[in-house]
């Protein structure tokens, strides 16, 4: 049998070997959400627009809507970077917004995995997105759930009665920039 001062020195070590593991993992977790903190996460307004969503983009590199329409005439995919204006957000959390293209149709955004969202009141910011572009068909379903994330009637909503060829991108990351 320990005597009681060998069980009494073991207690303290367990407890020491406790609290000093406790510390390591709690500085690795400390590093890691300082790691991941690039972004914000929001659903619905806020007081600051500008920023950084999802994945972090640079400005630098980013095509127009004009060139981004050229691309997908030649090949149908585009990846990369592309600048333009927020026209419309849903009006529900942000989970998708539109652009306007040169011809005067939208191209309709979504985010990865839904994994981030924008601010539902961003619309008319300048915005740079990252990620994949593509001439797709939008269901009749699927284009009345958009109508009615903008708040459209019921009416409106019942009008959709055609699936739609439209350009969708999906991005990774967008980088909302100030109002000049």
């Amino acid at each position: 049998m320990l005597s009681f001062e060998k069980k009494i020195g073991m207690k303290y070590s367990v407890i020491f070997l406790s609290l000093a593991l406790g510390s390591i993992v709690s500085s690795c977790q400390q590093k890691a959400v300082v790691a991941t903190a690039t972004h914000r996460e929001v659903v619905g307004e806020v007081e600051v627009v500008p920023g950084h969503y999802g994945d972090l983009v640079e400005a630098t590199s980013a095509i127009s809507p004009g060139e981004l329409v050229s691309k997908l005439s030649n090949s149908g995919t585009y990846q990369g970077k592309i600048r333009g204006i927020i026209d419309e957000v849903c009006t529900k959390k942000g989970c998708w917004f539109a652009m306007k293209l040169p011809d005067g149709n939208s191209m309709r955004v979504t985010f990865k995995d839904y994994g981030f969202f924008i601010p539902t009141n961003s619309q008319g910011f300048p915005i740079v997105l990252e990620g994949v572009a593509k001439v797709t068909e939008t269901d009749i379903e699927t284009l009345r759930h958009y109508a009615e994330d903008q708040g459209k009637t019921k009416q409106e909503v019942e009008a959709i009665t055609a699936p739609k060829k439209e350009i969708t991108f999906e991005a990774t990351g967008v980088l909302i920039q100030d109002k000049k």
